[in-house]
């Protein structure tokens, strides 16, 4: 038997239980941001993820990501994606530890000696199940539910697998040097730019929906979130150290001073401060330093706060002036920040903070800030394009967009027949 950490293991279960209660989190956020007509349907986008992906992790999610590594060669296509040697879990038991290591050198890949596979692998789930409902903001009230369990099936498999891959399971952009401490281009950035490929695809909805039902049920959400952020940022670390105490840190810091640039900027241009801004302004600097948890210090995790605040304002201002049909901001907020938080990881990232991590511009790391502008290209133009002619061969197989009737009667009843107030039927 293999003489296990117990408190890593434990702090472990921990972090997984605290990333899988961001799910339920993000349906609640999103139900009180829309009309009460359409609760449920943005809501069980969320949840089918949390059943279905871990269908889909189980039988080859898990080993696509994480199975094979560029450096040996065992991986498919260059370094994009993994293989199937880990599919239904074959050879992972109660006894494989989550350590992994090239066999040419010796290079350590991911995980903890100390930590069961089993706990790697429930982990990561966590994230998969997420990041696909993350997009679903985007083109809520007009996406048929069918099409979505298909593009939920696709984008898993074409989009999230293969970054998954070549960031954290030994891929291509793990060899170059590019780091993601905990999601910004795997989760937030690839998020976003899917999430504005659907907008520009879907196109505006035909019935105005009022939305911002329940901004009570947003505040529930959003402190869901923040909480289970924690788990998402700190245990990336996969163990309990300074770095993890700098990540649990950096995370709060840097949501707090987003929450309240944003609410001040919102209270100078739009004469109030509002409490959707603020929570919406927390979801930016927690997507903002997910990157760079662990690799800066704490001060620039307020210089990364305060820079979220700001252009995940303006970058939500932009929308709403082109008029694309983000309804919740998708885009904005996480493929933005997503996006920022790579870039300010290539400037403030240090050596000193976590000897994995790397010297960014401000520490003579000029070569990691282009390699980071780099992934922020790639990464984007990647989920963007994959995404956009996805949708277009959903399309043929089935109807993507609802009728101008089906809206005005409302999703939860045209597409689930449930209502979730009865003054809504």
């Amino acid at each position: 038997m293999p003489n296990w950490d117990t408190g890593n293991t434990g702090f472990m279960l921990l972090a997984t239980s605290l990333v899988m209660l961001m799910t339920p989190g993000l349906a609640f956020f999103y139900g009180g941001l829309v009309g009460r007509k359409n609760v449920l349907a943005i809501m069980i986008q969320s949840f089918v993820s949390m059943g279905w992906t871990t269908v889909m992790w189980y039988l080859f999610g898990f080993s696509l990501c994480f199975s094979g590594n560029v450096v040996d060669g065992t991986d498919l296509f260059g370094g994009l994606v993994g293989n199937f040697n880990w599919a239904f879990m074959n050879g992972i038991d109660i006894n494989t530890s989550s350590a992994v290591v090239t066999a040419n050198g010796n290079i350590p890949v991911f995980g903890n000696a100390g930590i069961p596979m089993l706990v790697f692998m429930a982990y990561q789930m966590m994230f998969a199940i997420i990041t696909p409902a993350l997009i679903t903001g985007a083109f809520t009230n007009r996406v048929r539910f069918s099409a979505y369990l298909i593009f939920l099936t696709l984008w898993l498999l074409l989009v999230y697998f293969p970054f998954v891959h070549m960031m954290w399971g030994g891929g291509i952009l793990w060899q170059w040097g590019v780091k993601d401490f905990a999601g910004g281009i795997v989760v937030h950035n690839i998020a976003g730019m899917a999430a504005l490929a659907s907008v520009l695809y879907v196109g505006k909805r035909k019935i105005l929906d009022q939305g911002l039902h329940s901004i009570p049920l947003i505040a529930l959400g959003t402190g869901l979130l923040w909480f289970g952020w924690y788990g998402f940022n700190a245990g990336s670390e996969f163990a309990v150290d300074q770095v993890t105490a700098n990540a649990f840190l950096n995370t709060d810091i840097a949501a707090s001073f987003a929450a309240i640039v944003w609410i001040l900027l919102a209270w100078k241009i739009e004469k109030k401060p509002k409490f959707v801004g603020l929570l919406t302004g927390a979801v930016a600097g927690l997507a903002t330093i997910t990157p760079a948890a662990g690799y800066v210090t704490t001060s620039s995790a307020v210089m990364i706060g305060i820079l979220a605040g700001v252009i995940c304002y303006f970058a939500v201002a932009l929308k709403n002036k082109l008029k694309w049909d983000d309804a919740l901001d998708v885009w904005g907020v996480h493929g933005v920040g997503g996006m920022i938080g790579i870039i300010l990881l290539g400037v403030f990232g240090t050596l000193e903070v976590n000897a994995n991590g790397a010297d960014g511009l401000l520490f003579g790391g000029s070569s990691f800030f282009i390699k980071q502008l780099l992934a922020v290209v790639i990464s984007s133009v990647y989920a963007f394009g994959f995404t956009y002619v996805m949708l277009v061969i959903i399309n043929k197989i089935t109807p993507v967009k609802l009728s101008q009737s089906d809206e005005e009667i409302g999703l939860d009843e045209i597409l689930h027949g449930e209502h979730a107030y009865t003054d809504a039927m």
